[in-house]
């Protein structure tokens, strides 16, 4: 990787790469503080050119690289460097699984955990991601397509995505050439991707309801594409369909589930096989009532309903209304109930939970601070934690063990390939 200097004033500095950042920037030090350097590994030299700072860390750009680690690998994507997706594709697969294990460690250490309830490092392969969001706009007549630029609103347009399933994959031509006549010069747009059981499901999402001819249009390439639905929603507010082909169904313990559009479902099939079984296997014996909460569309609910009566608890209306209409129909209702409800402002308190035998919960990134807080109080025996970031499963799970819970085991999960993005599986116990 030899790189040309930039001409102009800004500084120019060699330095050592001690480490790698929480996201897989590398990591070096100038005048004590840290600077942030993308595809760069531990142990390489480099000329840098420092662009910025934040936050008391200088940000930079390799220049030239001067001395490469041994643990250096051609990355397998056109796309890496300018495309904000991954990141540490040119890590070789045994030190990146090490470096990734060791984000769950030191986050649990920092804790007071000992390393000894973390379990292996599970992959999900490339190739497998069923859901994607796409960034979308119109520069220069030529519509553009992709994932963004690293800490950049510009957008890389992608013809190719090692990470997504085939399907996904196949659709990316065809839906540029579809949104051409959508959006106007300078407008932006997303577009949310889930592929499910009866094809994909396309949510295009933009600040103008399409006319007539841009719906007709739509409705065509749907058919085009063999595309189960196709749905408009403005930046803030409820999707319409445009058409729908067939209902999108997802089977979530062998039920059928018709989603909103664009909900979210776990990145992989595979992961999501991988986390359901983690928590049947870890259900005490015995177990009769419990409660999912940010359940979502029901992926672990109605698993967990073939084994003990479940109280589901989600704040997307939608989501919820999708789920009960899956439990109706599979004569589930009896052992399923449904709540919309906001946890991280109205989380379930402990007198709502005591008597039950087991809680999931699976919130997003910030995690779940208020809800650990009341399970805390609770008398629940069995708690099983999801989490999509080390460090506020582990600050979550101090919370419980600071109630009384013992941490008994953390299971990472890699379904985020070549980023420093991790999923993980919690088992506490009182």
């Amino acid at each position: 990787m030899r790189r040309k200097a930039r001409r102009g004033g800004a500084r120019q500095v060699e330095l050592t790469i001690e480490g790698l950042g929480a996201l897989g920037d590398g990591l070096a030090k100038l005048e004590g503080r840290p600077v942030f350097l993308p595809q760069t590994l531990p142990g390489e030299r480099v000329r840098a050119r420092i662009t910025g700072e934040r936050g008391g860390a200088y940000r930079g750009e390799i220049l030239e690289l001067l001395e490469a680690s041994a643990d250096r690998v051609e990355a397998p994507c056109p796309h890496f460097g300018p495309c904000g997706g991954c990141k540490l594709q040119h890590f070789a697969a045994a030190p990146y699984e090490d470096w990734k294990t060791q984000q769950v460690r030191q986050a649990l250490q920092r804790q007071g955990f000992s390393p000894e309830v973390l379990r292996p490092l599970h992959r999900v392969a490339a190739g497998s991601r069923r859901r994607a969001v796409f960034a979308a706009t119109k520069a220069g007549g030529r519509l553009l397509l992709g994932f963004n630029q690293r800490a950049s609103h510009r957008l890389v347009d992608l013809d190719s995505c090692l990470l997504l399933t085939p399907a996904l994959q196949a659709l990316l031509a065809p839906l540029r050439q579809a949104l051409s006549g959508l959006l106007a010069e300078g407008e932006l747009g997303d577009v949310a991707a889930n592929e499910t059981a009866e094809g994909i499901d396309l949510c295009l999402v933009s600040p103008r309801s399409p006319d007539l001819a841009a719906r007709e249009a739509l409705a065509t390439f749907a058919e085009a594409n063999d595309l189960a639905r196709i749905s408009w929603s403005p930046p803030r507010g409820e999707a319409e369909p445009i058409a729908q082909r067939r209902p999108p169904r997802v089977f979530f313990g062998g039920v059928a589930v018709e989603p909103p559009p664009g909900a979210f479902l776990q990145p992989s099939l595979e992961g999501e096989a991988f986390l359901t079984q983690r928590i049947l296997d870890y259900l005490p014996d015995g177990a009769a009532r419990g409660a999912d909460l940010y359940a979502g569309c029901g992926t672990f609910t109605l698993p967990l309903a073939r084994h003990l009566r479940v109280h589901a608890v989600e704040g997307d209306e939608a989501a919820v209304a999708a789920l009960w209409a899956a439990a109706r129909h599979a004569d589930l209702s009896g052992r399923i109930s449904v709540e919309a409800r906001d946890l991280a402002r109205q989380p379930v308190l402990p007198e709502e939970l005591n008597g039950g035998d087991v809680v999931v919960f699976d919130p997003p990134r910030a995690g779940a601070r208020e809800q650990a807080e009341a399970l805390a109080a609770s008398s629940i025996p069995t708690v099983i934690a999801i989490s999509c970031n080390p460090q506020t499963l582990a600050r979550d799970a101090a919370i419980l063990c600071q109630g009384g819970y013992d941490l008994i085991e953390v299971t990472p999960l890699d379904q985020f390939p070549w980023t420093g993005h991790l999923e993980l599986v919690a088992l506490l116990r009182r």
